[in-house]
């Protein structure tokens, strides 16, 4: 039918979640569609089908302001819309933005930087899709020190849930007693890499913060504000991404 759609490609349009975290949603049993529980690839009609995700309602929005936010996420908060345990999420630094946005991609819980967010399940996907290869900079201090086999080791790759990591760009940019200062680029978003990584040679992550995503650069936007991407900024990544 042409006017069918997936069903995560619909709520991904929709600002629910992105369309990845979407699917997740739907085999999770919270998104039922005529009041019975959906599955994943199942294709609806956004205007004769009622979709709801726990227990709101999810209509098709038509002329929806796209937003692009930046947000320099800090420690302690997860990146989630929302969090069964009750813990602080990225959303909770920005009470005032009305549209429904959702993050794009990860940062765990005890990293830091920059955060994109949207309502754009398009440019989400651009964004984070692997063949895209997006390069991600990220400043991370170690403990207790490093030497050539662990840079060796980290720059090449390193198995990790029985996969090898894609090479890294890793730099050594602060060397002290007991501490140094690294910088990752990387070429894939796979869960706590560089924490695992780092662990795998012995080392200790006291911080990590991303620094830049693409030709997005994190810059001075204080730690917990956020702000819009200029039309530049959005045409930038999305021409990276080959559009």
């Amino acid at each position: 039918m042409p006017n069918e759609v997936r069903l995560q490609k619909f709520l991904a349009e929709q600002g629910v979640a992105s369309r990845r975290k979407s699917e997740d949603l739907i085999r999770a049993g919270k998104v039922k569609v005529n009041g019975h529980i959906a599955v994943i690839g199942q294709k609806i009609n956004p205007r004769k089908d009622l979709v709801t995700v726990g227990k709101q309602k999810i209509t098709a929005q038509k002329n929806r302001n796209m937003v692009y936010l930046m947000l320099n996420k800090p420690r302690g908060y997860v990146v989630t819309v929302s969090d069964e345990y009750d813990r602080k999420t990225v959303m909770d630094l920005i009470p005032d933005v009305e549209e429904r946005v959702y993050p794009v991609g990860r940062l765990d819980k005890d990293s830091e930087g920059l955060l994109l967010l949207t309502n754009d399940g398009s440019f989400t996907n651009s964004i984070t899709h692997p063949s895209k290869g997006f390069s991600k900079v990220y400043r991370v201090t170690v403990r207790p020190a490093v030497n050539d086999e662990i840079l060796y080791n980290l720059r090449n790759g390193i198995e990790i849930d029985g996969r090898m990591t894609a090479p890294a760009e890793v730099t050594v940019l602060v060397e002290e007693e007991n501490r140094v200062v690294l910088e990752f680029i990387l070429h894939e978003g796979r869960n706590r890499e560089i924490r695992k990584m780092c662990e795998s040679q012995g080392l200790e992550v006291a911080r990590l913060k991303r620094q830049a995503i693409g030709s997005l650069k994190l810059g001075v936007l204080p730690q917990g504000k956020y702000r819009e991407l200029t039309e530049l900024e959005v045409k930038k990544l999305l021409r990276s991404a080959g559009h």
